[in-house]
């Protein structure tokens, strides 16, 4: 039994984008913590984009296990 690399990715990836997504959401009205980045919120933008990856990687990983089994 062969593991795919790319399910734990996916739910590493998926889980610390949540994380930051959350965070980023929570602390969205603070503007003293994002005045060093420009007032953007990178934990919104980067935990966004974690998610959307991990999302992709365990799509990617339970499309090869199914057409493995067929």
């Amino acid at each position: 039994m062969e593991i795919d690399i790319r399910l734990p990715i996916g739910f590493m990836f998926a889980l610390i984008g949540l994380l930051l997504l959350i965070f980023g959401l929570t602390t969205d009205g603070d503007p003293e913590l994002y005045q060093r980045s420009l007032e953007i919120n990178v934990n919104l933008c980067s935990g966004s984009l974690m998610i959307i990856f991990g999302g992709l990687m365990l799509l990617f990983g339970l499309r090869a296990k199914r057409s493995k089994t067929r």
